[in-house]
């Protein structure tokens, strides 16, 4: 049977906000191989999260693609205020890189199931509440998370979409990110965070000053109460370009570790997660092959004049290695729209 055209992709609805959104907070997690003379700090972490989700709950009566046939909808969740993930513009649309690739998975599972399927956002602010959710299947998607080993446990992870790592954001020729620059330095970090474990193993004696969020975090530097900020560098870029910042930089220049950032889901969903990966895989691949819509996208968030300001070189070395665990994605048919364009707000 002649599959239909693709169905255009649907805007991800907005939900309005009726207040400022308090800043993410990274989940917590174990800290990696480089950070092993920290030992316990992985398994109080593991333990808060394992708290987090709470008693099992009985397996979803449907899978998320059934849902989608069904209901025609995607449910997703994450917060409204991280920048470059998923914020309000000034418009008070709901945009970022998350975002743009939600699009194209939407796209991706149209065109599977060959009818319209939309994706619904709702705002949570909480990380540990979004992973609870997506584990329990009570949320279908979430995107620009970090993968750990640990989380692995309890979710699916797609392919990833970007790389980040802990770094210190400082005042240009402040700390340089050694071990012996921080030692008794306050340090702002997000409480029970990623970040917050690995300034706690690489520099026992600074001082971690906790903050709800990022943002806040950020703005404690900016007003000089604390000489540094440690956390994932993707959201600590986007912060202090939010906030206007000028004259700060990430230390040290090779992160102290690197993870992985993509979208969780709910596990036993095979044939949706194998979507999600191809949506993935076409717009890191389009990106490769200089395809103008994929390079705007991505440049938008990660590139020379976007909110990191990358060199495409840089993205590219790790689009390419994140394609050589996978296979070069097959050009689509002619009379196929492509999945990967830009959406009204991300224009």
């Amino acid at each position: 049977m002649t599959p239909e055209p693709t169905p255009e992709p649907t805007r991800v609805p907005q939900r309005p906000v009726t207040q400022p959104m308090p800043p993410q907070q990274t989940v917590p997690s174990g800290i990696v191989a480089q950070l092993r003379r920290c030992a316990v700090v992985g398994p109080s972490l593991l333990l808060a999260l394992v708290a987090a989700l709470g008693s099992p709950t009985a397996a979803r009566a449907e899978s998320v693609l059934e849902q989608a046939a069904r209901t025609g909808e995607i449910t997703m969740a994450g917060p409204t205020d991280v920048v470059p993930m998923a914020y309000l513009d000034a418009g008070k649309a709901l945009v970022g890189y998350s975002l743009d690739v939600a699009r194209l998975i939407e796209a991706e599972v149209s065109t599977y199931l060959n009818r319209p399927v939309k994706i619904v956002y709702t705002a949570n602010a909480d990380p540990l509440a979004v992973f609870r959710d997506v584990s329990r299947g009570d949320v279908d998607l979430a995107c620009g998370v970090q993968f750990t080993w640990e989380r692995e446990m309890y979710v699916d992870f797609s392919m990833p979409f970007a790389l980040s790592g802990i770094r210190v954001l400082t005042r240009q020729g402040g700390l340089d990110g050694s071990a012996a620059s921080m030692a008794g330095k306050r340090i702002g970090v997000v409480k029970d965070s990623l970040g917050s474990a690995t300034i706690a193993a690489v520099q026992p004696t600074a001082v971690r000053v906790p903050f709800a969020g990022i943002e806040p975090a950020v703005r404690a530097l900016l007003a000089g109460q604390v000489d540094g900020v440690g956390g994932d560098s993707l959201l600590l870029a986007g912060a202090i370009q939010s906030l206007g910042g000028k004259g700060y930089g990430l230390v040290p220049a090779e992160p102290f570790s690197r993870f992985a950032v993509g979208c969780i889901l709910p596990e036993d969903n095979s044939t949706f997660r194998n979507l999600v990966n191809l949506a993935i895989a076409r717009l890191v691949q389009g990106y490769l092959d200089d395809e103008p819509a994929a390079v705007a996208s991505v440049n938008r968030w990660l590139g020379p004049k976007g909110v990191l300001e990358l060199p495409p070189e840089v993205i590219k070395a790790y689009f390419q290695s994140v394609l050589l665990n996978y296979e070069r994605v097959r050009p689509l048919p002619a009379t196929t729209p492509s999945s990967v364009a830009p959406t009204p707000s991300a224009r």
